[in-house]
């Protein structure tokens, strides 16, 4: 499974996805939410630190899931490391250039995998233990440990630190990913309802929170563990999903091929 993921630094109060957050904050998550990461970083100002991350982290997703805008994510991602300017502000900006340097490689575009370990190093030196930057930095180190590092015990156990601290910072979103990853270890493994409950959770959050560009593959997970019809029912609502963001994200399209006409299925 390939790794997605990325929690926005917010600017303003609130992420967006609850009533009474921040306007601009809603607008932002609005647009992110349905694969529109452009529209959303040009909706705000690289005037602040704070404000600044959360632009380089919606472009630096957007390179994870489009495989495009590699050069803008690079720009955003120096203003944002000129501009911090306590411990975990300069964490939060090696956090982001570790998950760009991991996307690149994830992606075959540059061998960046030293670059990324590197950088998470880096944050995970200047972010303390119990700070909510923690959970993302735990998150991501399970992403290099099962993909580039191709070890999966190292990725679980770095997957559940991140879960524990999303649980304890009430953080939705990065729960959906930290329950589709663990999810996704455990079917690698046979453990077949294990999976099964993780990636249903992952979909129920992303369908409560709106998260559109993360639910076909959330829905493509799911069906990895059900058996027909069922599986093929959640297949085509994927399909639909994908051709509705305009094929984002881009290494869902192998996962989502439909069979050669005449393939024996299972």
């Amino acid at each position: 499974m390939l790794g997605e993921g990325n929690v926005a630094h917010s600017a303003m109060s609130g992420n967006g996805t609850t009533a009474g957050d921040d306007p601009l904050q809603t607008a932002v998550w609005r647009l992110r939410s349905r694969a529109c990461w452009a529209d959303a970083a040009a909706l705000l100002r690289p005037e602040t630190a704070p404000a600044a991350l959360q632009r380089a982290a919606l472009l630096v997703e957007r390179c994870l899931y489009t495989e495009r805008g590699w050069a803008e994510a690079e720009d955003a991602l120096r203003t944002a490391e000129a501009l911090a300017q306590s411990d975990e502000e300069r964490g939060a900006a090696a956090c982001e250039r570790g998950q760009l340097a991991y996307s690149a490689t994830l992606h075959a575009v540059r061998d960046r995998a030293d670059e990324a370990r590197a950088a998470l190093g880096r944050a995970a030196a200047l972010i303390p233990p119990g700070a909510p930057g923690r959970a993302m930095l735990d998150f991501r180190r399970g992403l290099l440990a099962e993909n580039l590092a191709r070890s999966p015990q190292a990725a679980r156990a770095a997957y559940r630190r991140a879960h524990a601290a999303a649980d304890a910072h009430s953080d939705p979103l990065l729960l959906s990913f930290t329950w589709r990853h663990l999810a996704g270890l455990a079917l690698r493994e046979g453990e077949l309802a294990e999976a099964r409950h993780g990636f249903a959770e992952s979909l129920r959050i992303r369908e409560e929170l709106g998260y559109l560009v993360g639910t076909a593959p959330a829905l493509a997970s799911l069906a990895d563990t059900e058996p027909e019809p069922e599986a093929s029912r959640l297949r085509e609502e994927a399909r639909r999903l994908f051709r509705l963001l305009g094929g984002v994200p881009t290494w869902l399209a192998e996962q989502l091929a439909p069979p050669a006409p005449g393939a024996a299925t299972a």
